[in-house]
């Protein structure tokens, strides 16, 4: 990815595998870091020579920085896009919302993508929805009679 791929609030990429073309706005915490970086070459990430990572290179580049923080070495760069994945799932995002971020072709990936989303999370906001569907249903159908003659709903309200 070049400097001129990005702009104020987004970035330009062009997927490897699909050649799809993709704008996606950049997360606040990497838009500081842009902000300061410098901007010396043509290329974002360079490598210590100042020449364009190939492939291979900011693979190895990765396992290096992967070793040194520690991580276990079946940690990936590929597996940064299905966290990024997942963690959209978890956030709420619907299947083509996070195909648009993680730039793919299609749905079927996606879920394969983001089954290892937080099960229970998504399970309390479901429950919470059903909750407060089921609350605004009944206040819109429920006679004012029944507030007063339902002992179940006087008892829950205390």
């Amino acid at each position: 990815m070049t400097w001129a791929d990005v702009s104020e609030t987004s970035i330009r990429v062009v997927q490897q595998k699909t050649n799809t073309k993709l704008t996606i706005p950049l997360h606040r915490d990497l838009l500081v870091l842009l902000a300061v970086a410098d901007r010396n070459h043509v290329t974002i990430l360079n490598t210590q020579y100042g020449r364009p990572f190939t492939v291979d290179g900011f693979g190895q580049w990765m396992r290096d920085a992967i070793s040194a923080a520690g991580l276990p070495l079946d940690c990936r760069p590929h597996g940064l896009r299905k966290a990024a994945g997942r963690r959209l799932a978890e956030a709420g995002c619907t299947a083509h919302e996070i195909a648009a971020i993680t730039g793919h072709a299609s749905l079927r990936e996606v879920e394969r993508y983001t089954k290892a989303a937080d099960q229970a999370r998504m399970a309390r906001n479901a429950m919470a929805k059903t909750a407060a569907r089921e609350q605004t249903a009944v206040k819109s159908v429920e006679p004012e009679w029944y507030a007063v003659s339902n002992p179940l709903k006087a008892l829950a309200e205390k």
